[in-house]
């Protein structure tokens, strides 16, 4: 697979052009997470589809535990973000031998924070799912769900650790390989286990999660192989098993609880929706878990680019070219543009075709059309926004980073809460409030930008 370490100073000594990181480098970088995420979307679009063909009941409950289920999962990601910015500054300063220290200290941070997650879930989930969801039939499938997928937590948050430091290496390639393995044992296991097929018990929604949880494992297995096996552990110090720093766990979690308490409060806000939308009866919820999971495929680039925008900004920051960061973050959005267009057509012109992929329930495709409309025009607002968003927090600002989106998601909650509740409209207006959260996060996080003196900002 080639020196990695030789590709590291390649990376360090590239030239950038005249005032930006070149098409090449940011798509060298952003494609293999492309892959990777469509891997890791494909499980929910794999659920969605099977589960679909089970009830709606069973895609509701899925959809909702789903959700519930990532919000504590945000707290690792959050975590991980902070990983991720600080190995690529290093990359960026040439300090190559602090990144196995730093990754150490959130081996020790990411066992912690991943056992308490699982003990909140395994002894609290029947009563916040209880309080939350309103059918009946969906609260009763949903805790079937959870009572298998809980198991997995402490998987996912090693994983978004191996992803930060891969992502902050620019080694993205190994997130696809991953998420390649994690697709192919869900699809297989989803199957097998929610339909009864090749001898394996027939257990609906409940195999769903199972087959989620089997497939996070694999992923972790994969990372742990292949670091042992082809990273340069020597040249990075990585498990060498320094001792803990105090100074040095203060420091990343200085940086990384803003981004934990911001991915928390992103995805909480999320829950929320779902729950508003649940609120308004089987059919839009429904209809909401198919749009969620049509979304999530088109995101896959928006995001994908907002990483990539989030590594280079830091990396430039260690080499000290700061001045290069706002162009870098405008071609990156450039080239998310041009990589969701595919998928934009696709459900424009076919929306029958794409939509008839996760229900064979012709009605309930064309009740989801108006939906599916809108978060197109959502993902063109989000490809503007989360870019520039992600590249605050490149800077080592998460701290305002989390102010911004604080500011952001009261106007987004307001908006859902608008529609779902106080207007009791149609399901499409609700999805509207994507479109409000794209323009405005990528508005006020242009003007903190151009604006506030990040440029010296140490991590």
């Amino acid at each position: 697979m080639g020196n990695i370490y030789e590709h590291d100073r390649s990376l360090l000594n590239m030239k950038v052009g005249k005032s930006s990181i070149s098409k090449k480098t940011i798509w060298l970088i952003a494609y293999p997470i492309i892959f990777g995420n469509l891997a890791q979307t494909l499980i929910t679009l794999t659920d969605t589809a099977f589960l679909g063909r089970v009830s709606g009941i069973a895609l509701a409950a899925s959809m909702m535990a789903g959700i519930y289920y990532y919000v504590y999962s945000t707290l690792a990601w959050g975590f991980s973000m902070g990983i991720q910015i600080i190995v690529a500054r290093r990359l960026g300063e040439n300090r190559l031998e602090r990144i196995g220290v730093i990754f150490e200290h959130g081996l020790v941070f990411v066992t912690i924070l991943s056992s308490a997650l699982f003990l909140i879930q395994h002894f609290f989930n029947q009563q916040i799912l209880a309080n939350v969801i309103q059918s009946g039939n969906i609260y009763r499938s949903a805790l079937e769900y959870m009572d298998y997928r809980h198991y997995g937590i402490i998987f996912v948050c090693f994983n978004f650790l191996f992803r930060a430091l891969y992502i902050g290496l620019g080694h993205t390639k190994v997130i696809s390989y991953s998420t390649l393995i994690m697709a192919v044992v869900n699809i297989f296991l989803d199957y097998a286990l929610i339909f009864g097929h090749f001898g394996f018990p027939q257990m609906g929604v409940g195999g769903a999660a199972f087959a989620s949880v089997c497939a996070e494992v694999s992923a972790f297995l994969f990372f742990i192989i292949y670091t042992l096996c082809v990273l340069p552990l020597k040249n990075y110090t990585l498990f060498y098993f320094h001792k803990l720093e105090g100074w040095l766990m203060k420091s990343l979690l200085r940086l990384a609880l803003p981004t934990m308490f911001q991915k928390l409060l992103s995805f909480g806000t999320w829950f929320i929706f779902f729950a508003l939308v649940e609120h308004m009866g089987e059919t839009p919820i429904a209809v909401s878990g198919i749009i969620r999971s049509v979304y999530m495929l088109v995101m896959i680039p928006v995001f994908a680019f907002g990483a990539t925008a989030n590594t280079l900004t830091s990396r430039l920051i260690g080499e000290g070219k700061q001045k290069e960061v706002l162009p870098t973050v405008f071609k990156t959005i450039r080239q998310g543009l041009i990589a969701i267009l595919p998928v934009l057509l696709c459900c424009l012109l076919m929306p029958h075709t794409v939509l008839s992929i996760y229900t064979p329930d012709l009605p309930l495709a064309t009740a989801s059309i108006p939906s599916l409309l809108v978060i197109c025009c959502a993902s063109l607002a989000m490809s503007f926004g989360i870019p520039l968003f992600e590249a605050v927090s490149g800077t080592g600002n998460t701290s305002y980073a989390l102010i911004l989106e604080s500011i952001v998601l009261v106007a987004y909650t307001f908006s859902v809460w608008f529609f779902a509740s106080f207007l009791g409209s149609q399901v499409e207006w609700v999805w509207t409030s994507e479109f409000t959260y794209g323009a405005l996060i990528g508005l006020i996080s242009l003007a903190y930008l151009k604006i506030a003196n990040w440029q010296k900002k140490r991590i």
